[in-house]
């Protein structure tokens, strides 16, 4: 093979030849490797989004469970109280504020429970433990601090009074609407919805029975949690045994995508 480099002329021989050509293919390699490492990494952050901050630091976790109290605090306010944290509370305070930075110590928190941080939030008990005032407190927190995985907190009673004036529950589900760009016009937002298990969901809307329309709602969010990894969180009067005698088969196998934790310790109403 003969190279002309100005009125020099060049013979390579067959060896260095293919050397140059297995260099070359060795350099493509390595910027597809390259290439694909920055994927993973963008990918990576996608599904991370949000995690900010370093809750493994002990100052960093003392910083931020002061927050969280001093938000509890405000929201008794409306009561003339203060937040009490006590045995039935304090370990379920721990592993949420864990659990919402994304941090694995979360998991440690409840050692005899399978707890996993990607995994959704059951918050179960009698009524008055504090579970919807829980989740507003991390709403809250989740707000103040930037944290992505901030959501929203619905109660059953908004969720079907909806269905009754508009038909559908669109607004708590794929949120479909023209005024966000997005390639299939879907923007569902992270969700609580708070008193699963009203007995209102035994009524009408629209000629549906509310109970289908929850099913439906329930159906809805695990898919969105699957395919947008779009969080929907849960707080219930009824029992593990209680949702499984409401919901079909189907619907039941959907709730080993939460951390179903009982609140304890009965109505801190006053």
């Amino acid at each position: 093979m003969e190279f002309i480099h100005g009125n020099i002329s060049q013979q390579l021989t067959q060896e260095e030849a293919l050397r140059i050509i297995r260099d070359a293919q060795a350099q493509r390699y390595q910027l597809t490797k390259e290439k694909e490492a920055a994927a993973t990494m963008r990918h990576r952050k996608t599904i991370l989004k949000g995690f900010k901050y370093d809750l493994s630091d002990p100052e960093e976790y003392a910083r931020h469970r002061s927050l969280v109290m001093a938000i509890a605090n405000n929201l008794m306010l409306r009561e003339l109280g203060t937040f009490q944290v006590d045995e039935h509370n304090r370990k379920v305070l721990k592993f949420l504020l864990l659990y919402f930075n994304g941090c694995a110590l979360a998991e440690d928190v409840f050692p005899e429970e399978d707890y996993k941080i990607h995994k959704n939030i059951l918050l179960i008990g009698e009524p008055g433990t504090g579970k919807t005032l829980l989740m507003q407190i991390f709403a809250d927190y989740l707000r103040e601090i930037g944290n992505e995985m901030v959501f929203r907190n619905i109660s059953a009673t908004q969720l079907m009074n909806f269905h009754k004036v508009n038909g559908h529950i669109n607004k708590y589900t794929y949120n479909e609407t023209d005024k966000v760009e997005t390639y299939d016009g879907c923007n569902p937002l992270h969700i609580c919805l708070n008193d699963l298990g009203l007995q209102t969901e035994n009524q009408k809307s629209f000629g549906t029975m509310l109970n289908q329309v929850m099913d439906e709602f329930l159906f809805a969010r695990y898919e969105i949690y699957q395919q947008y990894q779009k969080r929907f969180h849960i707080t219930s009067n009824l029992t593990v045994k209680d949702l499984k005698s409401r919901f079909e088969k189907r619907l039941v196998d959907r709730f080993k995508s939460f951390n179903v934790i009982e609140l304890r310790g009965g109505s801190r109403r006053k």
